[in-house]
């Protein structure tokens, strides 16, 4: 199995984690997006956490969606995830660049920016659930944390990464979320954090060779890691034409028919695989109808 994630729980049940390998799919989205180093960074941690986080949701069929809106050079970056570990995501300006930051690493905070993350699950019974917090760092695992702990009172530690090829390709790409279940002592969060920062980050892991069975009991082992569960992960759209024709006949008939007035025809692209789907003005008009 290439890119999966682990479901695992440790210290008797009162720790749930998740540890992701996520190299094919991250390089699927900058295969996709052709995005810049840097901006393959950002939008490859919130993939990753978006896929880890949608494992959560109670049916496979639910989404959950993750939404960054900053005021730095990429504007928007978005991922979503089911409960089956498909995701797919893109970012408002997949070609923005900025220099590194003074240790040579790519500057994902100063890509983003201030502003906002968003999530939104949905299950498709009613009012999608939306929770709002403010970015902390823009480095997207400390802020993915912090929303946890603001909207969820979970304490919750989380780590997330991306390593670039000078070709632009993804080496590495993976993370975990660690999370305090109802009960559990606070001193535990204080343990592992500093297990955390004995081993360092999640891309020196896995350039080292680990993988996310082994990070799993390394990380774990004093609490007695137990594994419950592996599920592969694929960049996956599930766009179509039938779906495209729906958006298009929710724009109306006058809009339909003003379009195959003035332009003869539409070309509506996908945001998530960059598909195109080209309508004539006889489409235009059938849909219209």
């Amino acid at each position: 199995m290439s890119d999966h994630i682990l479901r695992a729980t440790a210290a008797s049940g009162k720790l749930r984690a998740f540890f992701a390998d996520t190299r094919d799919t991250v390089g699927e989205a900058r295969r996709i997006h052709k995005t810049s180093p840097v901006v393959s960074a950002a939008l490859g941690r919130l993939l990753t956490a978006a896929a880890m986080m949608g494992l959560d949701l109670k049916n496979p069929g639910d989404l959950l969606t993750l939404v960054i809106k900053g005021d730095g050079p990429v504007g928007t970056v978005l991922a979503t995830a089911d409960g089956k570990g498909n995701v797919k995501g893109y970012a408002g300006v997949p070609y923005a660049n900025i220099p590194p930051k003074p240790n040579k690493k790519l500057d994902v905070s100063g890509i983003i920016g201030t502003g906002t993350l968003n999530v939104i699950k949905d299950t498709g019974i009613k009012e999608p659930y939306s929770g709002s917090v403010e970015l902390q760092t823009g480095e997207i695992a400390e802020d993915i944390a912090y929303y946890f702990s603001q909207s969820q009172q979970i304490p919750s530690a989380v780590a997330l990464g991306v390593l670039v090829n000078a070709d632009l390709s993804i080496r590495r790409a993976g993370g975990f979320i660690i999370q305090l279940m109802p009960g559990a002592e606070d001193s535990l969060i204080d343990f592992l954090e500093d297990r955390i920062r004995s081993l360092g980050s999640i891309t020196t892991l896995y350039e080292n060779g680990y993988k996310p069975e082994s990070l799993a009991r390394e990380l774990l082992r004093p609490l007695g890691c137990k594994i419950t569960d592996k599920i592969p992960v694929h960049y996956t759209c599930n766009c179509n034409k039938e779906r495209v024709k729906k958006a298009l006949i929710s724009l109306g008939s006058a809009e339909l028919n003003k379009i195959a007035d003035e332009d003869k025809s539409a070309t509506v692209n996908c945001h998530f695989c960059s598909r195109s789907y080209k309508f004539n003005e006889y489409d235009l008009r059938n849909l219209a109808r």
